[in-house]
């Protein structure tokens, strides 16, 4: 089985669907993204958006997921940017914070301690289970 993800406005996944393998077949009995594009649009309609995502993360990064951005430059599918500061690591496709985020000690693990990034003051805040 191949999977599509549909693609709307800013690149956003709205859906993505499972398609048979008999469904993306060229003429000569091969996978094609482009053929199954078209299948894709025979079915929900000619100007919708798709491109195939790998399920086993085989090409695109990872598999896409409702809500993740496909990001045309490096052809891989996002999760969002969590906040404006982040900045899109190009060798893992994850957005890294501006200041690494500080190691929990193994007490304030088990306490159930965290940091949380706060935006607005550009650092980690240190935050206690209550």
């Amino acid at each position: 089985m191949a999977h599509f993800a549909q693609i709307g406005i800013d690149n956003v996944v709205l859906r993505v669907d499972v398609v048979r393998n008999e469904d993306i077949l060229d003429e000569n009995g091969n996978e094609s993204e482009e053929v199954g594009i078209r299948h894709q649009r025979s079915v929900h309609g000619q100007l919708t958006n798709w491109l195939q995502t790998s399920y086993n993360n085989n090409f695109r990064c990872r598999y896409a997921g409702i809500g993740m951005v496909y990001n045309n430059q490096y052809d891989v599918f996002l999760n969002p940017q969590p906040y404006s500061s982040w900045i899109l690591n190009t060798e893992t496709y994850e957005w890294d914070p501006p200041i690494p985020e500080p190691e929990l000690t193994e007490e304030q693990t088990e306490a159930g301690s965290s940091y949380e990034w706060n935006e607005d003051k550009q650092e980690w805040e240190f935050k206690t289970q209550t």
